[in-house]
């Protein structure tokens, strides 16, 4: 919770303790497999009714009464990560990563025949996402709660924590939580509006009252909902507005959402930070995109937009004045904590960028302290990240559970640690879960496939224990960059 285009051909057999699992690799693992289970990893994070066609199978129906306390449908959207609680700001990012994705990397997605199955992903989020905004100025923000769920340790099919409702309004707002669900379902109007018009105009049409209410009503939500700030705090809601904005105007082409993209006291300058609490850079990216397409000057506020993108490209690619650090073996490094969902957002950054500078013909590298980086640059490195997580690092094992010869275990996630409920109906109880399950000195019985954990330390150092949830627990929204970066990567 709140991180050469072949590998090795052949992996040694490892003898790993319990924390791993290892096997002989018979072939090169491959972007496409990796994105194959990077989506598939979707299915086993929702909540609610299971459809026919669910793939996961370990899992069954969870929370279908979710809301009814509040007179309300709650059900359905994804469990954030290790949890059984549903956080609205980081899904929200993840349905907007998703749909990004999906816009830059259709063909790419089409090919690998994984398009159908991202935009189910993107829209089990999407039909959550509608369910949360039932009136212009009302956001439910979060069901279930992490200080009641963090003491038990249950499966979502049969928790029996409080599934309590949090929600934001006029009264007590929350702009950044209403920015980021509006820019998710603008961005997914894009990827809807060919195969499913109807439904592209609902998205848009809530998204547009959702900025309304983020920018009349100002205020962080994670200050108006106490559970939130322990959990998801949010640092500021003027990034959101802007994201929100730069999404609204790629889906309408409305002069309002230009305006207030050009008229905003600060485009965020530069950062050395993209993910679900600070999408400065995002905004940034999407509006150099207009740059670089020849649909809004190189000049100005403009400008000042692409030199923000530009520049956090730069720190993240080693050319910058102020670099991102990295591990001895090369992975960028943040911070302790998920790391790798700042690593898989920056790549998608890196990628997204690289086709816009090709798709611009010719426009200039990007002008680098440290030298011009070229799109081919850009690609290049954000290889040696997606490299790294699938096991070409110091520890030779993939941070991608299912994938390669080598990969975490003992994974920090309640569902695929206790034995499947169609394997076993017995309850579990609150603390009967972590004596019978959470403190096994074995692999999780279920194999959350596609699942990226949240990484090595600074010094490349994995301690993939249970208990550890700092490095063994997986994200939605660390996937949900991934999946594009995986695209982007295959052949299109």
């Amino acid at each position: 919770m709140a991180s050469s285009s072949k590998l090795l051909a052949f992996l040694p057999l490892l003898l790993l303790s319990s924390s791993f699992v290892s096997r002989v690799a018979l072939a090169a693992p491959s972007y496409s497999d990796a994105l194959r289970k990077a989506i598939l990893f979707f299915e086993a994070q929702r909540s609610g009714k299971l459809p026919a066609n669910q793939r996961v199978q370990w899992r069954g129906d969870s929370a279908i009464q979710d809301g009814s306390a509040a007179g309300v449908d709650l059900s359905g959207g994804y469990y954030d990560s290790g949890d059984n609680v549903k956080f609205g700001l980081p899904m929200a990012f993840t349905v907007t990563m998703l749909a990004w994705g999906a816009i830059e990397f259709g063909k790419q997605l089409q090919a690998a025949e994984q398009l159908g199955l991202t935009k189910e992903a993107i829209r089990w989020g999407t039909d959550y996402l509608l369910k949360t905004h039932p009136e212009p100025n009302v956001v439910y923000a979060e069901v279930g709660a992490g200080s009641s769920d963090h003491v038990c340790w249950q499966r979502p099919e049969d928790m029996t924590t409080p599934r309590t409702v949090a929600v934001v309004n006029q009264d007590h707002p929350g702009s950044d939580l209403a920015g980021e669900t509006a820019a998710a379902l603008a961005a997914s109007s894009i990827v809807f509006r060919s195969s499913d018009a109807q439904y592209a105009h609902l998205l848009v049409t809530h998204a547009k009252q959702l900025f309304v209410f983020a920018n009349n009503f100002k205020g962080r939500y994670s200050d108006s909902i106490p559970d939130a700030q322990t959990f998801y705090p949010s640092t500021s809601y003027d990034d959101e507005l802007l994201w929100a904005a730069a999404w609204l105007y790629h889906a309408t082409k409305e002069q309002t959402y230009l305006d207030y993209l050009h008229n905003v006291s600060s485009v965020g300058g530069g950062q050395s930070y993209f993910s679900w609490d600070d999408k400065f850079v995002g905004a940034q990216t999407l509006i150099a995109k207009l740059v670089l397409q020849g649909n809004l000057a190189n000049e100005g506020r403009w400008q000042e937009y692409q030199r923000g993108a530009e520049g956090y490209i730069c720190s993240c690619i080693q050319k910058g004045s102020f670099n991102i650090r990295r591990t001895p073996g090369g992975l960028l490094w943040w911070q302790d904590g998920n790391n790798l969902q700042y690593t898989s957002a920056a790549t998608f950054i890196l990628v997204a960028y690289a086709g816009y500078l090709a798709s611009a013909g010719g426009a200039p590298p990007v002008p680098c302290p440290g030298g011009a980086a070229t799109a081919t640059e850009l690609v290049h490195f954000a290889r040696s990240q997606v490299h790294y997580i699938l096991g070409q690092n110091p520890k030779s094992m993939s941070y991608m559970v299912g994938f390669g010869g080598s990969y975490p275990a003992q994974v920090h996630h309640r569902a695929a640690s206790i034995v499947s409920i169609k394997h076993d109906p017995s309850p579990v109880g609150c603390s009967d879960g972590f004596s019978k399950w959470f403190n096994r000195d074995a692999p999780n019985p279920n194999v959350l496939v596609g699942a990226v954990v949240g990484g090595p330390d600074q010094n490349d150092a994995y301690n993939g224990v249970r208990s550890n949830s700092a490095q063994t627990e997986p994200s939605t929204y660390t996937a949900g960059a991934l999946v594009g970066v995986l695209a982007s990567l295959t052949a299109p």
